[in-house]
């Protein structure tokens, strides 16, 4: 069992930055991908970004490419989602997610094995 703790959310103008960490408790990240979905009101949930655990290997959403990265830390078992030049449509619940399987640009959330509670990024224009 995995839990997944998201944090970092908040209040930012357009073109602002902010960075979301994604920490794992009961267990270590090793041996799952990890990734981050977000979800704007009325819209269904979609990929942003994921990292190949072992290999360190991402794969990003073509809306958040050049602007967001992802990033892992092995010694403090979390996963950071950087994420520069805001913009209002990035506006969502963004989502930690975990699974053994890799996750690429075409993963659909149905299949992800963990799932964080999310945290708010408001983008305001």
């Amino acid at each position: 069992q995995v839990q997944l703790v998201e944090s970092g959310g908040g209040l930012v103008q357009t073109g602002g930055s902010l960075r979301l960490s994604c920490a794992a408790s009961g267990r270590t990240f090793s041996g799952y991908n990890v990734g981050w979905f977000r979800q704007a009101p009325g819209k269904e949930r979609e990929f942003v970004a994921t990292v190949w655990w072992s290999s360190g290997r991402t794969f990003y959403a073509d809306s958040v490419k050049g602007r967001f990265t992802i990033s892992r830390d092995a010694a403090e078992n979390t996963v950071y989602l950087q994420m520069n030049s805001l913009k209002p449509e990035d506006t969502a619940d963004y989502y930690c997610a975990a699974d053994r399987a890799t996750m690429t640009t075409r993963t659909s959330p149905n299949r992800i094995d963990y799932w964080g509670k999310g945290t708010l990024v408001t983008v305001s224009s």
